[in-house]
């Protein structure tokens, strides 16, 4: 049972000081969140993690002594229930370190803000932060802290989850009249680990595969990368009239929504620089509308973890069209915003753990 007084704890790891001081700054004025200790190596941060348990880890990559993605698998293993947020640069390098990080666990990256105006009280970086801790730790899992009068001058309200409550599955015969010709899936919070899970059992597939993962530029380019390299599916970031062939994943890019279009029979990305949908650039929603209006019914759509409601809307028109609808459960969701958007709307197929996604998708692709 939550109370006024729970509080989620925050442990900083950075080897410099002027970052730390500003990411705590940012915190501090939110009455439910504690930054509980603040380091400057990976080292270090193993050791308070065992101790601490923190709900949440800010970690660097690069620092001296010992670096981010040599002690985020430690941190772990220290702490199992930890959720922890990689602090990258926008660079190739700190993508593809990052991509690294996430598949050994990590849950999300934050990208550092180019200059101290950035970060700010009131800044876009504040709000991305404090949003992404606050949906990685749930009122439920908060914590009373050891001194109860800590941080208890203006308590975050005890809450329910909008997400938390039965579902109900739907059962459409229509459904199934038509193999899937193209697959599609969203993703966003926890997404990369989520969809080298699935993609592994999607090797050999006579359609393609088309992926909105909420992401930068640059970091979509090394997702698609790790995806050919690790699961060994060949993969793509989306181009602007790149053909979509059988056998293949497509990752939209960061800062575009990609679209699709059939001409001559057969069907080719249309990257679209409009404003950003559900707050998200790309969305899953104008992905999947435009591909029901390729394929309607045949498109197979999924919903992995993720903050927000990003692909109901468009998941909703496809069950119109007697589409299928699979959704990752709660249980296994870093957060289940877009999932549980989509099982609450009583729209899903089926809503499985991560682990048993795969093997539904390869079931309803290859029978």
């Amino acid at each position: 049972m939550t109370t006024n007084n729970t509080e989620i704890q925050i442990m900083l790891v950075d080897d410099s000081a002027v970052i730390r001081g500003a990411l705590k700054r940012l915190m501090e004025n939110v009455p439910h969140i504690n930054v509980i200790k603040s380091l400057s190596d990976g080292n270090l941060a193993i050791n308070a993690a065992e101790r601490l348990k923190p709900h949440v880890v800010i970690l660097d990559i690069e620092m001296p002594v010992m670096d981010g993605l040599t002690a985020l698998p430690q941190i772990l293993k220290a702490s199992p229930d930890t959720k922890v947020i990689m602090f990258s640069s926008l660079t190739e390098k700190g993508a593809k370190v990052t991509m690294d990080a996430m598949r050994l666990g990590a849950v999300e990256c934050i990208v550092k803000p180019s200059s101290s105006q950035d970060v700010g009280e009131g800044s876009a970086f504040q709000k991305q932060i404090i949003s992404l801790i606050e949906n990685l730790v749930p009122p439920q899992k908060r914590r009373v802290p050891e001194n109860p009068t800590a941080n208890s001058a203006a308590p975050a309200p005890a809450k329910k989850s909008v997400l938390s409550g039965p579902f109900t599955l739907i059962n459409d015969p229509m459904a199934y009249k038509n193999k899937p010709s193209i697959v599609a899936i969203g993703s966003s919070t926890g997404g990369p680990q989520a969809l080298f899970n699935v993609l592994k059992h999607c090797k050999g597939f006579d359609i393609p595969i088309v992926i909105t993962q909420h992401m930068p530029a640059t970091f979509t380019k090394i997702l698609a990368e790790h995806i050919q390299q690790q699961i060994g599916v060949p993969a793509h970031e989306g181009a602007n009239g790149m053909l979509v062939e059988a056998g293949k994943v497509y990752v939209a890019p960061g800062g575009f929504h990609m679209l699709f279009e059939k001409s001559s029979g057969a069907l080719k990305i249309k990257l679209d620089e409009g404003p950003p949908v559900n707050f998200c650039k790309p969305a899953v929603d104008p992905m999947f509308e435009s591909l029901i209006q390729a394929y309607g019914q045949r498109v197979l759509g999924v919903i992995l973890t993720g903050m927000g409601q990003d692909g109901r809307e468009g998941c909703k028109k496809l069950v119109e069209q007697h589409g299928r609808v699979i959704a990752q459960d709660e249980a296994t969701s870093v957060v289940w915003g877009m999932p549980g958007a989509v099982a609450q709307a009583n729209i899903c197929t089926q809503v499985l753990p991560i682990d048993k996604i795969g093997p539904w998708i390869h079931s309803a692709v290859m029978n």
